[in-house]
C-alpha cells in the first residue's frame, strides 16, 4: 500500500509560538482519518500541510510522493481536493449548484465561457447522486442552506478525481438535521473503494461519519495519540487531548462522548 502523505518530525513555529511540534505521520492509500482535538490543537495548521498550502519551520512533508521544497507546489495541489470556508466564500452566489461543482474541472470559482465536454458533465451529475445531491443542481448557491453547500463543495471538491481529499471542519454551524445528511454523504464515499484518501478535521467524536478507519488527536501542537480507530479513539486518549475525564460509546460505528460523572474515572 503506497504512502499518500509523510511527515517526520515536523515543526512550525511562529514566532514564539509553535503551532506544531516534531509531528511524525504517515497516511495510506484506502484510509480515511479524523484529526480531533480542542480549538488552538494545530489541526488546521496540520491540514494546509496536507494541503502543500504551507511549509514546515522544520522536518520533512512528502505529500502523494512528492516532497515539499522539492516540487512545484501548484501543480501537486491539482492532486488535492479541498473544502473549507475560505473556497466557499469565493463562489458567485448567484452559481449553480451543478456549476459549482462542475468549474472545479477547470479549476475556477465561477462559470464563464468555458466549454464543458460531456465527459464533465456526466461526472458532475454523478458526483451529485452519489452524494445525494442532484435535486439541488438548479438551485443557486446562495439560496442553498449551510448543510447544502457543504455538501456541494465535497462535490466540488471530488470533480478533479483527486488522490487525496480534505475536509476542515465540515460540520461547522450546521444543525442536528443538516449535519446527518453531511455524515449521509461522507458514509457513502468512506464506503466508495475508489474514493481518495480523506482527512477530515473535527472537534466532535459524534461527527466521525461510519467507514473512518483512522484517528489523529492532537493538543497544542503535540500528537496525544494517532493509528486505527478502534485503539486511538479511546476514552483515556480523548481524556488527555481535552484536558478533561470523558467517557466514550459508540454503536453502529457512531460516536458519543460526554463529561464523566464526577468521582468515575474514563476508562
Amino acid at each position: 500500500m503506497s504512502t499518500a502523505l509523510d511527515l517526520s518530525k515536523v515543526s512550525i513555529v511562529r514566532g514564539d509560538k509553535t503551532l506544531l511540534a516534531q509531528v511524525s505521520w504517515t497516511v495510506r492509500e484506502g484510509e480515511k482519518w479524523i484529526v480531533l482535538g480542542p480549538n488552538g490543537a494545530g489541526k488546521t495548521t496540520l491540514l494546509q500541510l496536507a494541503g502543500a498550502t504551507l511549509h514546515p519551520t522544520s522536518g520533512k512533508v512528502k505529500i502523494l510522493g512528492q516532497r515539499l521544497g522539492k516540487v512545484d507546489v501548484f501543480e501537486l495541489r491539482t492532486r488535492i481536493g479541498h473544502t473549507s470556508t475560505r473556497v466557499a466564500d469565493q463562489i458567485p452566489p448567484t452559481e449553480s449548484a451543478s456549476d459549482v461543482v462542475m468549474s472545479a474541472a477547470y479549476g475556477v470559482s465561477g462559470r464563464w465561457r468555458e466549454e464543458y465536454e460531456d465527459f464533465d458533465v456526466e461526472q458532475c451529475s454523478q458526483i451529485m447522486a452519489e452524494l445525494g445531491i442532484a435535486h439541488l443542481a438548479g438551485r443557486t448557491f446562495g439560496t442553498l442552506s449551510e448543510g447544502e453547500r457543504k455538501r456541494v463543495l465535497i462535490g466540488r471538491a471530488l470533480m478533479t478525481d483527486p488522490e487525496m481529499l480534505l475536509l476542515d471542519e465540515p460540520s461547522a454551524g450546521l444543525d442536528l438535521g443538516a449535519r446527518e445528511d453531511l455524515m449521509a454523504s461522507l458514509e457513502l464515499l468512506s464506503s466508495d473503494p475508489s474514493a481518495p484518501v480523506l482527512i477530515m478535521v473535527s472537534h466532535h467524536v459524534e461527527e466521525i461519519p461510519v467507514g473512518f478507519t483512522h484517528a489523529m488527536l492532537l493538543r497544542d501542537g503535540h500528537v496525544v495519540s494517532a493509528g486505527p480507530m478502534e485503539s486511538t479513539l479511546t476514552a483515556a486518549n480523548l481524556s488527555r487531548t481535552f484536558g478533561t475525564k470523558l467517557e466514550l460509546e459508540s454503536s453502529g460505528g457512531r460516536y458519543t462522548a460526554r463529561r464523566a460523572a464526577f468521582g468515575h474515572r474514563a476508562h
